[in-house]
C-alpha cells in the first residue's frame, strides 16, 4: 500500500434536481496485475465521518465496503443489479444498485474510476448517481 491523494466527485439526483459533492482526501493504494485496492476515511462533508471506505476493483467489477458509523457493501458491474443492506445509526434498510457503466483506468501510479448507477429502495428509483474518482501519488 502506498500513500495517495484521492479526489472524489459524486453526483446524485432525480430527474428534477441534483446534488453534487466533492472531496479530496489522503488514502492508501495498492496495484496488482488483476486488481486494485484503495481506501480512505470519510469526512463530515460526506455525512459519514468515522467511516472507512474501501474500494476493490477487479476487471469490470467494483466493490465498495464501508465500516464505521455507516456499514455496507455494494457491488457494481455494468448491466447488473445488486441488493445490499445499508446499516446507519438511524436503522437498517435494503437498497438496490443498478449499474449502468463502469470505466476503470488504473495502473501502478493511480488513475481514474467512473461509475454510473441508479439506486432504488423497494424497487422504486431513488436517485441517478455517478461518482468519479481520481487517484495520484502523494
Amino acid at each position: 500500500m502506498k500513500k495517495v491523494i484521492i479526489s472524489i466527485k459524486g453526483l446524485q439526483g432525480t430527474d428534477d434536481e441534483g446534488n453534487d459533492i466533492e472531496l479530496v482526501t489522503d488514502g492508501t493504494y495498492s496495484y496488482q496485475q488483476d486488481s486494485v485496492a484503495f481506501e480512505y476515511m470519510e469526512s463530515e462533508l460526506t455525512g459519514m465521518e468515522g467511516t472507512r471506505t474501501e474500494f476493490m476493483v477487479e476487471g469490470d467489477q467494483v466493490m465498495i465496503t464501508r465500516r464505521g458509523t455507516v456499514n455496507m457493501q455494494m457491488s457494481f458491474k455494468a448491466g447488473e443489479k445488486y441488493y445490499f443492506a445499508y446499516d446507519t445509526p438511524y436503522g437498517n434498510m435494503m437498497m438496490g444498485v443498478n449499474t449502468q457503466s463502469v470505466l476503470a483506468r488504473l495502473d501502478e501510479r493511480g488513475g481514474s474510476l467512473i461509475v454510473r448507477y441508479i439506486m432504488d429502495f423497494g424497487n422504486a428509483m431513488v436517485t441517478r448517481n455517478k461518482f468519479e474518482i481520481y487517484i495520484k501519488e502523494a
